[in-house]
């Protein structure tokens, strides 16, 4: 074999995701989809979840389309036992942690139904799917992924983003803890860090051209960011190519928090 094609070998080979199940939550549009495509494009078995039926179907079908595996599930994953009956007894191998939500708002206008609301998804959530799928690759002895989608505003601030900053420094936090108690166990635990990506949860903002002009002048290289930017970081971090990788962040946010 030519050293051409071993080095071809090896880089299909950090990447490959062949009889791998992963989990996707959020999958059904925007980033999650993205993901859930790209790591279905690895070899992956996907399991988009969702809350509508209908956007899930219409997901399953468009990765399947493309020749990957992929199955649905209605979930809502605020509901601590509906998530355990839905996937406690899955082998999972991947876990991407994509759920969540923002209202952006004065912080002095925060109603205690807002903060409640934007911690129960970004943080609650996160934290029992993640250990429901944890206790389940401990039982199994896998030694899986998990990623935690968390934001560049977790690790810096901006205006009338109280809430959602806070969630996510939170998820930060709660993935260097959970990456350094399942260490020794082979669970690798990270979180991807986006900039403003255009995605139906981000585009009634980005509409407004004050707001785009005030993100577009944070970020370093002068471009919002594509789904399939975030995708490819989630896949290097669920790939054999991220072994070593645990209770990091890698910051897809084009140089944001580099100021």
């Amino acid at each position: 074999m030519s050293a051409a094609n071993l080095n071809e070998t090896s880089v299909a080979k950090l990447f490959d995701l062949s009889g791998q199940r992963a989990l996707i939550t959020g999958g059904s549009k925007g980033i999650g989809l993205g993901c859930a495509q790209l790591l279905a494009d690895a070899g992956a078995e996907v399991i988009v979840v969702g809350r509508g039926a209908a956007e899930i179907n219409d997901a399953v079908k468009s990765i399947q389309a493309k020749g990957g595996k992929a199955q649905g599930v209605a979930c809502d994953v605020t509901k601590t036992e509906e998530v355990r009956k839905a996937f406690g007894g899955l082998d999972i191998h991947i876990l991407v942690n994509n759920a969540g939500t923002n209202i952006p708002e004065p912080y002095v206008n925060v109603t205690e139904e807002h903060f409640d609301r934007i911690f129960d998804i970004n943080v609650r959530a996160a934290f029992f799917v993640a250990q429901t799928v944890a206790a389940r690759m401990l039982a199994q002895g896998i030694k899986g992924s998990i990623i935690h989608m968390s934001s560049q505003m977790g690790h810096v601030a901006s205006p009338n983003r109280t809430v959602y900053c806070a969630s996510k420094h939170a998820i930060e936090g709660l993935s260097k803890a959970m990456a350094v108690e399942l260490a020794p166990k082979g669970i690798r635990v990270n979180t991807v860090a986006p900039t403003f990506i255009e995605t139906p949860m981000t585009k009634p903002f980005l509409e407004k051209p004050e707001f785009r002009d005030f993100v577009l002048k944070k970020i370093a290289l002068g471009k919002l960011g594509e789904i399939q930017d975030v995708a490819a970081a989630v896949l290097y971090l669920a790939s054999p190519a991220s072994a070593m990788i645990t209770g990091s962040c890698i910051k897809v946010d084009g140089g944001w928090t580099a100021h």
